[in-house]
């Protein structure tokens, strides 16, 4: 197990808790657990505090995960008090994407961490061209696919997400705004799968990094590090309510534009790495 100074935890714990407070108003606001949020957050701390390359990647996702579930919890309970989510939806999702989390944990144990980057750069900067180009204008049908078809998106939508670090918000959203359903009904929804994923992913993400302990922070299991969960959850979870509120107050079009946006500085940070 690693040696960090006591200096660079402090730098870890003031990194996560700063990356909490916006994590949360950003789950609620936009539907999802946080990941996209966590993701680069975590990435930058974990490399200041000197993981790693070839571990740090699934350090963030499994740790994302974890503090995802409670977030994801928070913001779903915020959105169906407002009656937006499609319930139908979420209870059939959520077997499909639970199965698709376990092969992404699967190929966590496996996998070098370009995977990760680039499944998560290229899927995070397609779904920000759709938002901030495409929006309503590309429809593949004016209603939602028959159960075997949303069963299908659904595996795909939490293999993805284990493989990102996310919980699978932006993915959901779009197969959702793809069959005619509104950005906010779309949010609603994408909140509702969140915690099946997260749950799944973080198990699996544990489970996986254990043969790489020696490699990892202080206070981590497998590829999830406690003290980024312990110190991030709580205060994700408390600010998603906000987040809620915010997005069923804002126009549709300045949710899809904030969100693309938001995407894109994400994933150009991500992809990056890869380079730099």
């Amino acid at each position: 197990m690693m040696n960090v100074p006591t200096g660079e935890l402090v730098i870890l714990a003031v990194g996560i808790m700063g990356g909490g407070v916006v994590t949360g108003i950003l789950a609620g606001l936009f539907g999802i657990g946080g990941g996209a949020v966590l993701m680069p957050v975590l990435f930058e701390v974990f490399r200041l505090i000197g993981v790693p390359d070839d571990v740090r990647m699934q350090l963030c996702i499994g740790t994302s995960l974890a503090v995802i579930a409670p977030t994801a919890f928070r913001s779903y309970r915020s959105h169906k008090a407002r009656g937006a989510a499609l319930q139908d939806v979420v209870k059939l999702w959520t077997v499909p994407v639970v199965i698709g989390v376990i092969l992404g944990s699967a190929v966590a144990v496996v996998a070098p961490a370009v995977v990760f980057k680039i499944v998560f750069g290229c899927t995070v900067l397609l779904t920000a061209c759709k938002l901030l180009f495409l929006g309503d204008r590309f429809v593949i049908a004016p209603k939602l696919p028959g159960p075997w078809v949303l069963r299908v998106y659904g595996a795909v939508i939490g293999l993805l997400s284990s493989l990102m670090g996310v919980g699978g918000g932006a993915m959901a959203s779009m197969v959702l705004t793809f069959y005619g359903q509104s950005i906010h009904k779309a949010v609603a929804t994408s909140a509702g799968i969140g915690v099946p994923i997260a749950v799944t992913g973080t198990i699996g993400y544990m489970l996986a990094g254990i043969p790489h302990m020696g490699e990892l922070p202080p206070l981590s299991i497998g590829f999830v590090s406690l003290v980024g969960f312990a110190l991030m959850a709580p205060i994700s979870t408390y600010t998603a309510r906000f987040g809620a509120v915010l997005a069923h107050r804002m126009p549709r079009r300045h949710l899809e534009i904030a969100f693309g946006l938001f995407l894109i500085l994400t994933a150009s940070r991500i992809l990056l790495s890869m380079v730099g």
